[in-house]
């Protein structure tokens, strides 16, 4: 056992090595990415609102979706097999879940998570592509999704850029969020949505709040649970702090040096509210003790 938890423990610091290079912060092509589409420098883009309105194509009304087993009637049936899919962020998120589920029977944690990836450069990595093959290689029955960190930059569409934050952008944006829900749902995959945490760069978290405008607004619409983590990764005065009280009270270290990343207490911090839900839609939580 402890040789399995100390190969985990490098495979994830590898990663999050691996991310802090290659993420927002790392490779100049990463820090102003746009440039290969053609388009400006980040630093004549019209800044990302923190809270955009939607064009009507992203805030749309909830559509038809096919329904997918639920958790408990899968864990019923045999082992519970729940996939990670994102980022290095996600990465981080898949460690915090795997430490938070390993000791329930019956339930595995796999990563399909791949550094520097995104749902806004398919000319690098097609996600949509990608998660195919990893699903006919390896069927999972609940996915974990989190994206973002890498998205902050146009989407190319019929050979048009659309430069990140305009209506375009949002609407090619929520299009690639309902293909990969729709691909996961038709293979009868329960989808959770992880939101991007507080950013320490004002301008960066912007950008990362609109993007958790765009998927949050998909999510209502297809009935997917959304797991919003801003809430989790602020102070008290809803700010970007590095340092945050613990469940104990006392303060603990919970970013990276990057400001974008987590510690891996802090993966922790955010993998608690997702493990709690799909413990509770697996039917795994114990009863609540009745008051006296």
């Amino acid at each position: 056992m402890r040789a399995g938890i100390n190969a985990l423990t490098a495979a994830f610091v590898v990663g999050v090595v691996a991310g802090l290079a290659l993420t927002p912060d790392g490779r100049a092509w990463m820090r102003e990415p746009t440039l290969l589409l053609g388009e400006k420098a980040a630093a004549s883009a019209p800044p990302a609102a923190p809270e955009p309105a939607l064009p009507p194509n992203v805030v749309a009304a909830p559509v038809t979706v096919p329904a997918v087993t639920p958790l408990d009637a899968r864990l019923a049936q045999g082992p519970l097999r729940i996939g990670v899919f994102g980022d290095s962020m996600a990465d981080g998120l898949y460690a915090g879940l795997y430490r938070e589920l390993r000791g329930l029977p019956d339930v595995t944690v796999t990563k399909f998570s791949e550094v520097s990836t995104g749902l806004s450069r398919y000319d690098y990595v097609n996600v949509q592509e990608k998660t195919r093959r990893q699903l006919d290689e390896q069927p999972v029955d609940a996915a974990v999704i989190l994206f973002g960190t890498n998205d902050a930059q146009g989407i190319e569409l019929d050979g048009a850029v659309q430069p990140f934050g305009s209506d375009g952008w949002k609407a090619a944006y929520a299009k690639r969020i309902d293909d990969l829900v729709a691909l996961l749902r038709s293979r009868d995959v329960a989808v959770y949505w992880v939101g991007l945490p507080r950013m320490k760069g004002e301008r960066f978290d912007g950008r990362m709040a609109l993007i958790n405008g765009v998927v949050e607004a998909r999510m209502r619409a297809l009935g997917v649970p959304y797991i919003e983590t801003v809430s989790l990764t602020s102070n008290q005065g809803g700010d970007y702090e590095a340092y945050l009280p613990n469940d104990a009270g006392r303060r603990v270290l919970m970013r990276a040096n990057d400001g974008i990343h987590m510690s891996m207490a802090g993966y922790l911090r955010i993998s608690a509210p997702v493990a709690e839900r799909l413990k509770r839609d697996a039917g795994l939580l114990s009863p609540a003790a009745p008051s006296a």
